[in-house]
């Protein structure tokens, strides 16, 4: 019989999983072929178990699928962060734990790891008969991790070394600003992880666009941070939905970009291998592991934020010898009298480019850009305004109004896209 358990021992596994639930797309249990179909159950009795007032399900020809429903007036949480609180650990990690914190339970109580082993030895297991044994080497790797950790100081007095508890801040006043955070910003498991150690639970805010999928790339998001502060280059692991074999990457971390209307995160980074830069989707990226330093790391961090101005989303194009490539996107609208919002639509909505007044209804924006792609989604928003456009890249702009004369047709409007 199968052994269930809410604790996970390895996030990246159920991160896998997740993805696949709840980003990727709804697999019935005979669709999931990743695992078996023991592991699709454990799995999913171990979500159900964090996420159950929030789960649903729908029955189609292919069976039961499993989909998460939220509405975000409802809830003030990322329910989400309750994959970084299930972590296992062993019967000794958690008995070494408190007897640790029980003996340096004051920050003005400070011991040697010698005294420790000591007090463990005489206070804590000696009413056992057969107690379990903790030695110097398990004490140091410990009380390491928690100093890595920031919970614990160490001090050098003459030639010992000591260990007191950390100083605890007094956060009651932050519950707002933590509230805040952890729902709106990146990593914000930390503002969540904090605001558990407080008594009060703010529900100040509400939020009507909730991203809470990118609270499973926190780990990797971190790393990657981590890495850009000391301007080092890392190894990633990219995971890709069109190819079955995972690559692993070397690459330079530069910035991370997150879209406000969909909340996606991407990574863009300099790939020493190849001399020129790449975005990364961050929930494709795994096994994130620090390498050598980067002394270009300024250079290639100034060189792309000059590159930023021709970037309208995430691409950033250049031939292989090096040279950019840009294409050149232009449209003209026409607005009435007593429209001036479309006109300040234009200038504060557009990212890059140049907004020229033609005549008194007429208004041409036009800009140089690495992927005029990215820039459709935008400018239909202006579609029954557009007169004329011109895009450099005639690819994007026939395929445009292809698209154009297709919904003209589903709605029976004998009309052609004008030239």
């Amino acid at each position: 019989m199968s052994t269930y358990s809410e604790l996970i021992k390895n996030f990246e596994k159920i991160r896998a999983y997740m993805r696949e639930f709840y980003v990727y797309g709804f697999k019935s249990r005979d669709e999931y072929s990743v695992k078996s179909a023991r592991s699709y159950d454990d799995e999913r009795r171990r979500m159900e178990s964090w996420l159950g007032d929030h789960m649903s399900f729908v029955r189609t020809p292919e069976g039961k699928n499993m989909f998460i429903s939220i509405d975000s007036r409802s809830i003030h949480h990322n329910p989400f962060y309750h994959a970084w609180k299930a972590k296992s650990f062993t019967d000794g990690d958690i008995t070494l734990h408190f007897i640790l914190f029980d003996i340096l339970h004051d920050p003005a109580v400070k011991r040697s790891i010698t005294e420790i082993l000591q007090e463990i030895d005489e206070k804590y297991l000696a009413v056992f008969e057969n107690p379990m044994m903790f030695d110097e080497s398990t004490i140091r790797k410990k009380l390491k991790e928690y100093c890595e950790a920031g919970i614990v100081v160490a001090e050098k007095l003459g030639r010992k070394m000591y260990h007191r508890r950390a100083e605890s801040v007094d956060v009651s006043d932050l519950n707002d600003v933590l509230h805040y955070y952890s729902e709106a910003a990146p990593c914000g498991v930390i503002g969540s992880f904090i605001l558990d150690k407080t008594d009060a639970d703010s529900d100040a805010f509400t939020f009507k666009h909730h991203y809470i999928t990118a609270a499973m790339d926190s780990g990797v998001l971190a790393a990657l941070f981590d890495a850009m502060r000391e301007k080092r280059a890392v190894t990633v692991t990219n995971h890709s939905r069109r190819k079955s074999e995972a690559i692993e990457n070397r690459i330079v971390p530069l910035r991370v970009f997150i879209s406000v209307q969909s909340g996606r995160q991407h990574l863009i980074a300099y790939l020493p291998e190849y001399d020129h830069f790449q975005s990364y989707r961050l929930d494709y990226l795994s096994d994130v592991k620090p390498r050598e330093l980067t002394p270009r790391f300024d250079e290639l961090r100034a060189e792309l934020d000059r590159m930023r101005g021709k970037m309208w989303g995430v691409s950033v194009r250049r031939n292989k010898w090096g040279n950019e490539q840009l294409e050149h996107v232009e449209f003209t609208v026409k607005v009435e009298d007593f429209e001036e919002h479309i006109v300040r639509r234009l200038e504060r909505e557009k990212r890059i480019g140049t907004v020229e007044k033609l005549d008194e209804h007429t208004y041409r924006f036009s800009a140089d850009v690495y992927d005029t792609s990215e820039m459709v989604p935008w400018i239909r928003t202006f579609i029954c305004r557009i007169v004329q456009m011109n895009f450099s890249n005639r690819t994007v702009e026939n395929l445009f109004k292809a698209d154009l004369e297709a919904m003209y047709r589903i709605y029976g409007i004998g009309k052609e896209v004008e030239e």
